[in-house]
């Protein structure tokens, strides 16, 4: 990534410090500039010294940049897309760390000018945090990312995004918006829906009694909720028709127990866990899980 010269983030939340800090860690001498529109963050962002420079001018931020990450909720992103589009450099790549990538897509292509190029990001990591004093350089170590590609997309673009993932610790995958959109409505965006009906389904007093495991179970549902609400409402059909393969689910062991069908029930949960075991050894064999 020798040509690598200026990284913009857009965005200084726990995705957008970790990556300006993964960049300074990763990529020596390429130069960060962190945008925030609120003063409390950008004044905590400096003094954590999450990049180069932190400033309130979102055009400024830009200018000059090789690559700009759009690190802030999905729903401003065609706003942030036109401010941002007169002052990117011919050549800049432009992309975004959102959870759904169709809209994003469509935003990009009717915001920003021929001369950029845009192509969808997805890291797979995080927590329930936010803020950018929760960022850390390591948080893309062994991680996923995803990239988004369609017949517009440019090859150069892609290529260098990679190596960028790459550098700051990222296991790269490439797919189109729309598989990328029906993969994640299943393992990501159902689940935090599930989690959040789990706790709204128990009684708070009941909630007293919770062990460990109703709280690994539900943590997702601590994520924030304007966030969630994007993700959900830029991905309605996927979401829709995975929280209908849950409640048919439901309804099997819901069925089989008002049978008493013990053999039935023992199916449905040996398939249940034969499965997880399955995740859990692909995942530690590729490393995204620590031993």
């Amino acid at each position: 990534m020798k040509d690598l010269q200026q990284v913009s983030v857009i965005g200084l939340g726990l995705l957008g410090g970790s990556i300006a800090l993964a960049v300074s860690r990763a990529l020596s001498g390429v130069r960060t500039v962190g945008y925030t529109h609120r003063p409390s963050t950008r004044s905590r962002a400096r003094k954590l010294r999450v990049a180069n420079e932190v400033i309130g001018d979102i055009k400024a931020a830009v200018r000059g940049a090789d690559i700009v990450i759009v690190a802030t909720p999905i729903s401003t992103f065609e706003d942030i897309f036109s401010r941002i589009a007169g002052a990117l450099e011919e050549g800049c790549i432009v992309t975004d760390v959102g959870s759904t990538k169709r809209m994003a897509v469509r935003w990009a292509g009717g915001a920003l000018p021929g001369t950029v190029h845009y192509v969808g990001s997805h890291p797979i990591a995080g927590s329930e945090q936010r803020g950018v004093e929760f960022a850390r350089d390591d948080l893309f170590d062994n991680a996923l990312c995803i990239l988004t590609t369609d017949k517009n997309s440019n090859s150069r673009a892609v290529r260098k995004l990679r190596r960028f993932w790459s550098a700051l610790g990222c296991s790269v995958k490439i797919m189109s918006p729309a598989e990328h959109d029906r993969i994640f409505a299943n393992v990501s965006h159902v689940p935090h829906v599930t989690a959040a009906a789990l706790i709204n389904a128990t009684d708070s007093e009941q909630l007293r009694f919770a062990g460990k495991g109703f709280i690994d179970t539900s943590r997702i549902a601590s994520g924030p909720a304007n966030i969630w609400a994007d993700v959900l409402l830029t991905n309605p059909s996927n979401s829709v028709r995975g929280i209908d393969r849950v409640i048919r689910e439901l309804s099997k062991i819901r069925q089989a127990i008002r049978s008493a069908d013990k053999k039935r029930i023992e199916k449905l949960l040996e398939t249940a866990r034969a499965k997880r075991s399955q995740l859990i050894k692909h995942k530690m064999k590729k490393k995204e899980l620590l031993p």
